[in-house]
């Protein structure tokens, strides 16, 4: 924050608690010797009463507070307040404590193999409270995820699902990279690729259209899906002949991924979480399969 920005928050801010405290004390007492205002309404007058004590003191005290408030905590421009306090210095001595606290049980299992650890209760039970904390928002509570959101227990894997292709994803995240279509092979062309892509799922199909779109297919998306269509998780390709779909397999789903493309995002966990808590993930995703 700006010199100029710092000093402008703290001038409004006294200009507020000396104006609140004026105002009160201005009250204090009755105008004049009229005991009402002078304003009626239906027979009703507005008495001229100053306000009663414990309500005058209560404002004093919230005022009293909100001053030593602001000297002893930050909420002056720029100004850190005598303590020093920040929730971000708060945050990092909680996080300090409780990684010296349960940092020797992390450390135990990252010594450990992601298989090994897949098979350790107790460890599936912390990493299961990691995953709850950290992945269910996306992938759900029993890790089946959604649309645009892999299911992790199906054994179906977009980027590998061996221990160190499962470390690498929750480690450094994923960007997918699936590229729309419409402008490059037109109406004709999605429905063409559309009804092969079905057929490779065995699903009902056209099947003249489906072989016009065999030689689409073959041109534009073997390169990243293969020549028989089951994918690439170097690339992060997607088999498309096992009938477990991200989108979803209906012929709209599938025309809509070919006309506008996809670009999922796995966020990156390493600057989030401790190694030792990825390594927990990693073994706990590894073991979700069915």
């Amino acid at each position: 924050m700006s010199g100029f920005w710092s000093g402008w928050i703290i001038l409004l801010t006294l200009i507020v608690l000396v104006g609140a405290t004026w105002l009160l004390f201005g009250n204090r007492y009755r105008a004049g010797d009229q005991e009402t205002t002078g304003h009626e309404f239906d027979g009703i007058e507005e008495y001229d009463n100053p306000l009663p004590a414990w309500w005058l003191w209560g404002f004093v005290i919230t005022i009293v507070f909100g001053v030593l408030y602001l000297m002893i905590y930050p909420g002056l421009g720029s100004f850190k307040g005598a303590l020093g306090w920040s929730g971000v210095s708060q945050y990092e001595a909680e996080q300090d404590k409780a990684r010296k606290q349960y940092g020797p049980i992390y450390q135990k299992y990252a010594s450990m193999s992601i298989a090994d650890v897949a098979k350790d209760p107790e460890a599936m039970r912390m990493a299961r409270r990691l995953f709850s904390d950290n992945c269910s928002q996306c992938h759900g509570s029993d890790a089946r995820g959604g649309r645009g959101y892999p299911n992790l227990r199906d054994g179906v894997w977009q980027w590998g699902g061996e221990p160190e292709q499962i470390l690498a994803t929750i480690s450094n995240g994923r960007q997918a990279a699936m590229p729309a279509w419409q402008a490059v092979i037109g109406d004709q062309g999605i429905a063409e690729v559309t009804e092969y892509v079905l057929s490779l799922s065995g699903v009902s199909h056209d099947e003249a259209t489906a072989a016009a779109g065999a030689k689409r297919f073959a041109t534009f998306c073997a390169a990243c899906h293969g020549a028989d269509a089951k994918g690439n998780a170097a690339l992060g390709a997607p088999s498309l002949a096992d009938n477990v779909w991200l989108y979803g397999g209906s012929r709209t789903a599938i025309r809509e991924t070919l006309r506008q493309g996809r670009n999922g995002v796995m966020p990156a966990q390493k600057d989030r979480l401790y190694p030792e808590k990825v390594h927990l993930l990693a073994a706990y995703v590894y073991g979700l399969k069915d």
